[in-house]
């Protein structure tokens, strides 16, 4: 196991060995060493078959007064003819036992013939070996996606809407190109679509292509309101090119908006803005600010409004009152009434209102 530490005693004795020899330069092929053979067998592939189902494991402690050393050594003894994978270590203050037997209650019973037990576990392999085969029998897709999120409501969302995986991230909590790798093995799926869902996370998607086998695409959606709505137009049975064509129209089409607070005082895109200020934004501008969530909630959607949009959905918060998000739904309603308005708990967090039109 390299992280054991097994890599950094190859390097000492390979020291010590060139001083022997008179030789100042060490030279250790890493990846060489590393690299697996034909015979080496793939980690979790060979489930074989359970001979002994019980993984059980505990210690013995506070002895009775007739425990000696010989007793532990023929505990010892008695639970090798019973199973394997046995480990009976310690002494008159404590013992620690590790067996793989059929009969976990007569190791027990054992056991308690020298003292008390602590920190019984006992595990069925053949279940674990079950659900390890069903795992791996999951039968591989030809498409698959992944977006990032934050918020119960907004994660719910796209997992409706088909994503098999949903890293939870956003504005305040990029993950990294490794956090999406991961997520990517996580997908039985050959080609795995990436809605970053922030313009800041688009950068790590791309790099997570190179720490993966599998075929990444990025989809740069720059918000979540972009990335329903390319989810929305996923077709499995389509080709990945139709796919990816079918996504950048789609989130060439919505329009985005977002209502939170200002972090700072400053003063930018001919606002003068206070600290703790609400302020309505799209990916490049503020539009509008205002005393109340609501307040500019409207106005930003008078902003972005033209004769175009049909649909608008409102992805309320989790500092967002859902009565407060419905009355923003009657307001907007009154004002452009031949626009079919959704209000939906999204919980996300910094952000009042996701809004998005279409």
């Amino acid at each position: 196991v390299v992280d054991a530490g097994g890599r950094g005693v190859l390097i000492m004795f390979a020291g010590f060995l060139a001083v022997l020899k008179g030789d100042e330069s060490v030279a250790i092929d890493f990846e060489k060493d590393s690299q697996k053979t034909e015979e080496q067998p793939t980690m979790g592939t060979d489930l074989g078959d359970i001979e002994f189902a019980y993984c059980t494991e505990f210690m013995v402690t506070n002895m009775y007064k007739t425990t000696t050393l010989a007793t532990i050594d023929s505990l010892r003894d008695r639970l090798m003819r019973m199973g394997d994978s046995v480990i009976c270590v310690g002494d008159l203050s404590l013992v620690k036992v590790h067996v793989h037997t059929n009969t976990p209650g007569e190791a027990i019973t054992m056991a308690l013939t020298l003292g008390e037990m602590i920190n019984l576990k006992v595990d069925n392999m053949l279940e674990q070996n079950r659900e390890l085969r069903s795992k791996m029998n999951i039968q591989q897709k030809d498409q698959g996606m992944v977006a990032v999120a934050a918020g119960e409501g907004i994660i719910n969302v796209f997992k409706d809407l088909g994503c098999d995986y949903v890293i939870k991230g956003g504005q305040t909590m990029n993950p990294s190109a490794e956090d999406i790798a991961e997520a990517v093995r996580r997908v039985h799926a050959k080609n795995i679509f990436i809605f970053p869902n922030n313009k800041n996370i688009i950068l790590a998607a791309k790099h997570a292509q190179a720490l993966t086998d599998k075929n990444i695409i990025v989809i740069p959606t720059k918000n979540i309101n972009e990335g329903i709505s390319a989810a929305i137009v996923f077709n499995p049975e389509t080709t990945i090119e139709e796919n990816t064509e079918q996504f950048l129209s789609a989130i060439e089409v919505v329009k985005s908006g977002a209502v939170t607070y200002a972090v700072r005082n400053t003063k930018m895109d001919r606002f003068e803005i206070k600290q703790g200020e609400v302020i309505g934004l799209n990916d490049k501008n503020i539009l509008a600010k205002g005393k109340t969530p609501n307040e500019v909630g409207l106005k930003l959607v008078d902003k972005l409004m033209d004769e175009d949009v049909v649909n608008i959905t409102l992805f309320y918060g989790a500092d967002v009152r859902e009565k407060d998000a419905y009355a923003l739904q009657d307001t907007i309603a009154k004002k452009y009434p031949n626009c079919e308005i959704n209000t939906v708990m999204g919980g996300q967090p910094v952000y009042f209102y996701l809004i998005s039109l279409e």
